[in-house]
């Protein structure tokens, strides 16, 4: 595959997307919606070929949740772009003007990025997600998906291409990189003639090579070791519920709780609460000597536990002192993704969110609303944990940039 023919088609996409009307923007967007849907039983057959493999590669059950689609979430994934058609339109706004002491009118105007590339694992909800967002902003997008989730992601790419192509726009606004294979993947890390930005979005391990190896701009989606700290203020009822939902909802994605962190002063009372909860979702406990006593059957914590994103049904557990140790161990050890405390201490509240390094950082509710539909974005494209341009879940907004736009009438500079 030439990745060098499809940057020069995404440039030339570009171009032509950066120019694109809201009003024929959106009825696209409809019409991909619309085309997803009625494609449910293509998608659907597809993406069991991804699940037959992945169970015959031994993945476990978690890891395949974050591979599997539905009726259902098809049907998500086709309102979170009509979501996306609801919401204003950036491209072209002008955020602001003022005249200086020349005389000259000088506004700030958002345009796109251009060419986006997207390097993602398992989740092929992210290629309609990446698909309508960039496609609102005007920015062309070039996606490479995991070998794990090929035939769901190729089935969607076709699905767009075709509803682009039927409503009079390029196909090469999304493209799709067949090769799944890691020397395509570093080949288009390095792709800096023709794209603006790249985003990787999926484990540790991946961000971390696309670090490393990419020669493009790179915003760093997150891994998310995330923090629940129940304070000694905390309504314990309340906490629980909390705990439970942010660590066994869907623990196989990113804003999953990984890390309890127990006030001393509530832990005898709060971890066999919290203990015999997890147990009816079979979550491992890994306990520190605190609070092991409280935990029948939790494993002894290694030093690894703390700064690991399990994925799964395992949850690491450490007692603390105050909330100042909470603090201190949560931005040690976390990814800057998603943070928690339970309390109903205002000025315990307040410091948490003062001091906790974190894209979201939550007063008494779970981590799993890290979400870019949940925050009113329609999508996402992915949760930004670093603080250069975008930060947490990334919307229409940050797949803009801006330019400034000079007015004037004759000035020269003396």
């Amino acid at each position: 595959m030439d990745l060098n023919i499809l940057g020069q088609q995404a440039q030339t996409a570009a171009r032509q997307l950066a120019l694109a009307d809201t009003q024929k923007k959106n009825h696209l967007l409809l019409q991909m919606a619309a085309a997803l849907e009625a494609a449910t039983a293509t998608i659907l057959a597809a993406n069991q070929k991804d699940l037959a493999k992945a169970q015959d590669n031994g993945i476990s059950e978690t890891m395949q949740d974050r591979l599997r689609l539905t009726g259902p979430r098809i049907s998500e994934m086709a309102n979170g772009i009509r979501e996306v058609v609801q919401l204003p339109d950036p491209i072209g706004e002008v955020e602001k003007m003022w005249k200086n002491t020349d005389g000259l009118m000088i506004g700030r105007q958002k345009v796109p990025l251009g060419v986006i590339g997207i390097i993602y694992e398992s989740r092929p909800n992210v290629t309609t997600d990446a698909a309508s967002l960039c496609f609102k902003t005007g920015n062309a997008v070039i996606l490479r998906g995991g070998k794990e989730a090929f035939h769901s992601n190729k089935i969607l790419v076709e699905v767009l291409q075709k509803a682009l192509t039927d409503n009079d726009f390029t196909p090469h606004a999304v493209q799709f990189v067949e090769d799944t294979s890691h020397e395509v993947a570093n080949q288009m890390m390095r792709l800096t003639e023709y794209l603006d930005v790249l985003i990787p979005r999926g484990g540790a391990g991946l961000i971390r090579r696309v670090k490393e190896t990419a020669t493009v701009p790179v915003i760093e989606t997150g891994t998310g070791n995330n923090h629940i700290y129940v304070d000694q203020a905390a309504q314990l009822e309340m906490a629980v519920n909390i705990v439970d939902n942010a660590k066994t909802q869907r623990p196989s994605v990113c804003n999953a709780a990984e890390t309890l962190l127990i006030h001393q002063d509530v832990a005898a009372d709060f971890l066999p609460k919290i203990a015999a909860k997890l147990a009816e979702h079979n979550v491992q406990l890994r306990a520190d000597e605190k609070s092991l006593p409280y935990l029948e059957g939790a494993l002894p914590a290694v030093e690894e536990d703390w700064s690991t994103e399990f994925l799964d049904y395992i949850m690491a557990v450490k007692v603390v002192a105050d909330i100042d140790e909470a603090i201190a161990h949560i931005n040690r050890y976390n990814t800057k993704h998603s943070e928690a405390i339970i309390t109903d201490n205002y000025f315990a509240s307040q410091k948490f969110l003062a001091e906790v390094d974190a894209a979201a950082v939550y007063v008494n509710a779970s981590t799993r609303f890290t979400d870019g539909f949940v925050f009113g974005f329609g999508a996402e494209i992915g949760i930004s944990t670093q603080k250069l341009h975008a930060r947490g879940p990334m919307g229409l907004e940050e797949l803009t940039s801006s330019k400034y736009i000079i007015y004037g009438d004759g000035q020269i500079r003396e």
